[in-house]
């Protein structure tokens, strides 16, 4: 047909167009760089029809000439390659306009092939909601950056305008949004039904418990476990009433625990957070320790129910060998933050300068490097103190 030649003679001209604008590139360096159609068509007339399930050639071809690492795309979302119409040049154009160089924007699209279905129009609108948050267009470019996921793995801008209104009026501020969004995406893409039922579930648990205030409780449970929203309103409710069975925690006590750190272990796996009460309370009692000096623990310092059972005992065992009582530990619980390596280096350093933890406490083990060090040079330099 007549007609195809001067369609192909358009398409070359549009192709180097947007190459110019996006890459900066004079006509020569178009001709040598680029030397096939960027329109990612892969049909033409009187050409037998691709396989059901090829790849687009052009496409993959505007990709390598991009930097980006076609293996990694192709086994993270291999659906992308067999699309007939693709972005990738508008994309490419649009982030560069907001401060991303050309190695970010490769990563991006190599980490995350499907940013580049998305359309100019999208693309635009999404990013002025983010910037409803986020204060410059740096701060975006950085979060694909690290994770392109975040930004590009819904479609859905009006949802994403909803939930944002949404959350906004459980009284989240920016702040806690921004974390939202750089730590638990996935939030923005639920359903604003599935973060109603999840926010709902929070209230009527306050208000089961005897809490005053079930709005300011879900807001402070949200604002504590950035992935709670996520999770599913059952796993919640089953951790919720193991910690209450285990602990024997009166409605008092339980409120307060949620309300407190005890938030943080919510989005935990049922399996992993009975797992691990479990373990702690067998090696507890190994240990000689009284049942209500593992309640106590566990109010104190709920985190502890995310260490795993081998590395926990690894750390209690490591401290009581280094001269500290579990009396000490339950009075320092944060000390089993740190690594088994970090607890071990810091002991040995102590030993040798005869630092006496029944006369001193523990509290120079859960310090800062940078003070940790301060304290023994003072230590070294007068042993009797």
């Amino acid at each position: 047909m007549a007609a195809v030649p001067g369609l192909r003679a358009l398409l070359s001209l549009r192709r180097s167009l947007i190459l110019q604008q996006a890459f900066g590139l004079n006509a020569v360096q178009l001709t040598t760089c680029f030397p096939r159609s960027l329109c990612s068509v892969t049909t033409k007339n009187n050409e037998p029809k691709p396989a059901v399930n090829a790849e687009n050639e052009s496409l993959l071809e505007n990709l390598n000439l991009m930097g980006v690492d076609v293996n990694m795309a192709r086994q993270r979302q291999p659906g992308v390659f067999r699309k007939a119409f693709t972005n990738e040049q508008g994309l490419a154009q649009f982030l560069q306009s907001k401060g991303a160089s050309r190695k970010a924007i490769a990563s991006i699209i190599s980490r995350y092939p499907r940013a580049i279905t998305r359309s100019i129009n999208h693309l635009e609108q999404r990013w002025q909601l983010w910037r409803n948050i986020f204060q410059t267009d740096e701060e975006i470019v950085s979060i694909l950056d690290r994770s392109p996921e975040s930004f590009f793995r819904s479609s859905d801008n009006g949802n994403l305008e909803k939930n944002i209104h949404f959350l906004t009026s459980l009284g989240l501020n920016s702040k806690d949004l921004h974390r939202l969004l750089t730590t638990a995406p996935r939030t923005f893409s639920n359903s604003l039904e599935l973060n109603r039922q999840m926010v709902e579930c929070l209230e009527d648990i306050c208000a089961e418990l005897g809490g005053k205030d079930p709005e300011q409780f879900a807001k402070t449970v949200i604002s504590r476990n950035l992935y709670i929203l996520i999770r599913s309103t059952k796993r919640v409710k089953t951790n919720i009433d193991n910690l209450r069975a285990t602990l024997k925690l009166t409605d008092s006590e339980l409120l307060d625990l949620l309300q407190g750190h005890g938030a943080e272990i919510l989005d935990l796996s049922n399996e992993y957070l009975k797992k691990n009460i479990k373990s702690l309370q067998q090696k507890m009692v190994s240990l000689g320790c009284p049942k209500s000096d593992i309640k106590k623990l566990i109010i104190s310092y709920p985190m502890v129910l995310y260490i795993g059972p081998d590395t926990l005992s690894s750390k209690l065992d490591c401290l009581l060998k280094g001269g500290i009582t579990m009396k000490q530990i339950l009075q320092k619980p944060k000390v089993l933050d740190y690594s088994t390596q970090n607890i071990t280096g810091r002991l040995e350093e102590l030993q040798r300068v005869g630092y006496d933890f029944q006369k001193n406490g523990i509290n120079i083990l859960d310090s800062s490097r940078k003070r940790f060090v301060a304290k023994m040079e003072k230590l070294a330099a007068s042993p009797d103190d």
